[in-house]
């Protein structure tokens, strides 16, 4: 399988079979096309043939040294082949190679899939504990729109 950069092509096939790697729609409205148009280097697939076994879509943040990972799926088919820390690593090489030094990832409080995938990998998770003893940073995404917030400090040595 290659791991190389998302074309416009990658992105349709993406959108169009969304539940195939989220098992529902509910995050399509998260992946607007800007993160092929305006992040293309940053945003990538893993490709078996002509289908997206997954992909991620990350950005550097404008603020400070901080990669950000936005989106990150594997199709149902293809998960627990390491196609996820695959794509964590190339981004985390390519953030630190434009000096970022801290990772940074948000899902929403119920997410308990993406809590063990980010804290796998010795993420922390900031922000108070919710009424779940969850640490969330409140309103992140809105009024009433908690997120929970991952971070890790990049070394030379990768994720």
């Amino acid at each position: 399988m290659e791991l190389k950069y998302c074309a416009k092509t990658d992105y349709d096939q993406i959108v169009a079979e969304i539940v195939d790697f989220w098992g529902s729609d509910r995050t399509l409205a998260l992946h607007h096309p800007m993160f092929v148009y305006e992040f293309g280097n940053s945003a990538y697939v893993i490709k078996d043939g002509d289908c997206v076994a997954a992909y991620l879509f990350g950005f550097l943040s404008q603020t400070g040294p901080i990669a950000y990972v936005h989106l990150v799926g594997v199709r149902t088919a293809y998960r627990r082949q390491g196609l996820a820390r695959r794509l964590y690593d190339h981004f985390v090489s390519f953030a630190q190679s434009q000096g970022c030094t801290e990772l940074k990832a948000i899902t929403t409080p119920g997410n308990k899939e993406s809590f063990e995938f980010h804290r796998g990998w010795g993420m922390e998770l900031t922000g108070k504990p919710n009424r779940e003893g969850i640490p969330v940073m409140e309103n992140y995404a809105g009024p009433g729109q908690d997120r929970v917030v991952f971070r890790r400090k990049l070394n030379q040595g990768g994720f």
